[in-house]
């Protein structure tokens, strides 16, 4: 039991070794990434100074070279906890992190300010106001722009590039943008889904009977879960090809001498065996067991931050 706390000990020390240093909150600018000019340091600092006195709303930018693999979304949770911006009470603080090396950026918005600085409208000022300015290697204007994006809309008047995002969303019914994750995370992530609902898709097309059945249960799954990869325009496409591919599939399968024979035996035996498994059974509905085992078989089964904001890179 010693030796178990030990090692476990040491890897919460391992991690902590590797997870990226907090700076001290020296001021509403800290650049420890030092990609900003003094000037603009300056006139960001003073700009959220007054700010601040106006409105009480805490507003930090902080710039930080690399997170040495930590999640950007993580690690201004953590700055958001030592800094602990906002007014205890109000939780009415925003941070804006920037790490260049690592491409990734966060605004970080704290509980009090969620309904005035939604999701939704962080995510368009990275991706319209910060994002484009940074492929471009300007890292000034970027931030400066991006500040004074959120401090519009924490006054209630939202910049021009919101507003016009915000009505083209509208007259074009914008689909919900694919989710900012990195491929490790979606290739991670895509094989749970569609390894689940992929089985369920096999089983409907080589099995008799209850093959109809999945294809309209799934239906629902295939039309919302790759929503969580690629966003709902390509899970449009993604859902055609199931109601499309699936009925073509089963059909191309129910001309096989194997998917006969199972058919048959499904009405003359109660169960068939296909691939190795036996579907059926003596109960009145169909289960599926290996043949090569006995049974069993499967079934399926001061100021803080709530983690609202937006992520992005460039």
């Amino acid at each position: 039991m010693t030796r178990a706390l030990a090692w476990l000990a040491a890897a919460w020390i391992a991690f902590a070794a590797q997870a990226a240093d907090v700076p001290y909150l020296t001021g509403r600018v800290v650049d420890t990434a030092e990609i900003l000019k003094p000037e603009t340091r300056k006139q960001l600092g003073e700009q959220l100074r007054q700010h601040e006195q106006k409105t009480t709303h805490q507003v930090a930018v902080l710039t930080v070279p690399t997170l040495d693999g930590e999640s950007v979304e993580e690690y201004a949770v953590r700055v958001f906890e030592q800094w602990k911006l906002g007014q205890k009470g109000k939780d009415n603080g925003v941070l804006v992190l920037v790490v260049p090396q690592d491409r990734r950026m966060r605004i970080e918005v704290g509980y009090g300010l969620e309904g005035t600085l939604p999701d939704a409208i962080a995510a368009r000022i990275i991706r319209n106001v910060m994002t484009p300015r940074f492929k471009d290697g300007d890292y000034d204007g970027g931030i400066v722009a991006g500040v004074n994006a959120i401090v519009a809309q924490l006054d209630g008047k939202p910049s021009e590039a919101l507003v016009a995002d915000a009505s083209s969303s509208t007259r074009k019914s914008e689909f919900i943008p694919a989710p900012d994750m990195a491929l490790h995370e979606k290739v991670l992530f895509g094989a749970f889904i569609f390894g689940i609902i992929g089985l369920f898709t096999f089983i409907g097309i080589v099995t008799p009977g209850i093959g109809w059945f999945l294809y309209f249960f799934l239906i629902p799954f295939w039309a919302m879960f790759p929503v969580a990869i690629f966003g709902s325009a390509t899970t449009f496409y993604i859902l055609i090809a199931y109601l499309v591919g699936f009925p073509l599939a089963k059909l191309l399968v129910s001309r096989s001498d194997w998917h006969r024979k199972a058919a048959t035996d499904m009405k003359k035996k109660g169960h068939a065996n296909i691939g190795g498994f036996t579907i059926g059974g003596s109960s009145s509905g169909s289960n599926w067991s290996s043949s090569s085992s006995s049974g069993g078989g499967f079934s399926g089964g001061g100021g803080s931050s709530g983690g609202g904001g937006a992520s992005g890179s460039w």
